[in-house]
């Protein structure tokens, strides 16, 4: 059986993971905590792209996550565009958060160069996920089945040289992260098949070990679309949806439907 996704597993990981989820750690704590020497600990502690743009060392030489790893995710609604509960986007209008995301675009450094299209394509985001938790409701899930959700629309980290995280929506759920590339297209193309996937090592150690990532490519003009493209180069498949149909991926891992 192929894998569904792509998997990192690497000391930089676990070593992240035990700053980010706590509020501060000192080296020979995590050193304890992972069975690590001290050589290893701080060779990543002063090496890690993640750790060095993502976390800072106190006065008190206890290491800090700038993004917690628990839920809500404290610190990442500082690099969206939008950041939220399904429950707070499911209660906005479009235009009041279209708003807030042009302001939080700002805030962040988004280009909002609007000569492609972008703002329609903003909406047209909102729009589908709102869908997809009309669709939730419909199956007769009570609504505060999925209201704590976090969604997170734009998300940009590039806060120095190594370390680059994109994607136009996400969504938390207990045990899930859903990485979603949305394109306003009907047809399936290997270098967005490719695109959709290729920040899913990054979220992995992001989010930390408590989660598993699932990349998907959303077509939004497309109907009735729900299959799994070949990952070029790999032997990973990346669920493919039209946005009609994005009901069934968070079905597929949640088992609403079962």
């Amino acid at each position: 059986m192929r894998e569904r996704t792509m998997r990192t597993d690497t000391t930089e990981r676990d070593i992240y993971a035990q700053i980010a989820a706590g509020s501060g750690v000192k080296a020979r704590e995590i050193g304890r905590a992972l069975g690590l020497d001290h050589t290893t600990v701080n060779r990543v502690l002063y090496g890690s792209p993640y750790i060095r743009e993502l976390c800072y060392k106190d006065g008190e030489d206890r290491w800090h996550g700038l993004i917690r790893q628990a839920r809500p995710h404290r610190g990442l609604g500082d690099f969206c565009g939008w950041y939220g509960t399904a429950g707070e986007l499911c209660a906005a209008s479009e235009e009041a958060w279209f708003e807030a995301m042009l302001a939080g675009c700002e805030s962040i450094g988004r280009n909002l160069n609007d000569t492609r299209g972008l703002f329609h394509s903003f909406r047209d985001t909102f729009q589908t996920m709102r869908r997809l938790f009309e669709d939730l409701a419909g199956t007769g899930l009570p609504a505060e089945a999925f209201a704590d959700w976090e969604v997170c629309f734009e998300l940009r980290i590039k806060r120095g040289r190594y370390i680059r995280i994109y994607a136009d929506v996400l969504v938390i759920t207990e045990r899930y992260v859903f990485s979603l590339e949305f394109k306003m297209k009907d047809q399936i193309l290997p270098d967005e098949v490719s695109q959709a996937a290729k920040y899913q090592p990054y979220l992995e150690t992001l989010f930390g070990p408590g989660y598993d990532v699932i990349s998907a490519l959303v077509l939004t003009q497309a109907q009735d679309l729900y299959v799994q493209a070949d990952l070029p180069g790999t032997s990973a498949i990346v669920p493919v949806c039209s946005g009609d149909m994005l009901f069934n991926l968070f079905n597929e891992y949640l088992g609403f439907l079962d």
